[in-house]
């Protein structure tokens, strides 16, 4: 197998032996004033031996370096919702208080609901985007109750990052999650839209409909959303009804 501290340290073509070439990029680092960039390549260099000779788990320094990244990574999400409202809304998303729930696998796309973020301020913004329909004319803010609201102050959940909705929840109901809060609600489903449509200029859904099974009509009903012929829908649905087209959003919450 090949060794990957090895490869390391092959960065220059005119230095052989693995501890010369450490030597060269800490003085070649020194010679450029960096004595932080020194002190990196030469911790990293004592990684590897450490690895090399067996006295640190190659396993665990990888989740050391994983998590370095990852937390660039995060930072960007969270930035990229900062632009979103900005341009959106025009809002400053205040960020410092915002509590981010533990990332679970598979659930790698962030959303961010902002204070003062309403299923009808929602549906208005996606109305001046792109064609839309709800099947009633009512404001959504006076019959729809979720079980997560932004009424208080910002909050975030994480989704699997798909163009349709989770085929894991194909066949169930909304009353199969009742009380669990473990999927989108219809304010989290919008803006998913919403935030898609920025990136990609396209829709999500364009084949099976979203089952928003952690927000309620206020006569019982589901609000579900999909697009279809063209245009973004909000519609209704029974709790009890499931087919495999009709799948709700797992996201994971505080």
């Amino acid at each position: 197998m090949i060794n990957i501290c090895e490869q390391m340290f092959c960065l220059h073509p005119f230095v052989s032996n693995k501890w010369e070439k450490e030597f060269f990029l800490r003085r070649k680092a020194m010679s450029n004033g960096d004595a932080v960039l020194a002190r990196l390549f030469k911790l990293w260099a004592m990684v590897c031996k450490l690895v090399m000779d067996g006295k640190r788990s190659a396993d665990q320094v990888c989740d050391a370096l994983q998590a370095i990244v990852d937390e660039q990574q995060f930072e960007a999400k969270v930035k990229e919702w900062v632009v979103f409202y900005e341009r959106f809304f025009g809002l400053e998303l205040d960020v410092s208080r915002l509590k981010i729930p533990e990332q679970q696998q598979g659930f790698d796309r962030l959303i961010i609901v902002a204070q003062g973020m309403t299923p009808q301020r929602l549906f208005e913004k996606c109305k001046k985007l792109f064609p839309t329909w709800k099947w009633t004319e009512k404001n959504l803010d006076e019959i729809i109750t979720s079980v997560r609201t932004a009424q208080n102050g910002a909050y975030a959940v994480w989704v699997r990052d798909r163009v349709e909705a989770d085929e894991e929840n194909k066949n169930c109901s909304a009353n199969d999650f009742s009380g669990k809060g473990g999927t989108e609600t219809l304010e989290e489903r919008m803006l998913h839209e919403l935030k898609y449509f920025r990136e990609t200029g396209k829709h999500l859904d364009v084949q099976n409909w979203t089952l928003c099974a952690s927000s309620r009509y206020s006569d019982g009903g589901v609000p579900c959303a999909d697009w279809f012929s063209d245009e973004f829908r909000v519609y209704w649905d029974r709790p009890d009804r499931h087919f495999s087209r009709l799948r709700a959003r797992s996201a994971v919450s505080q």
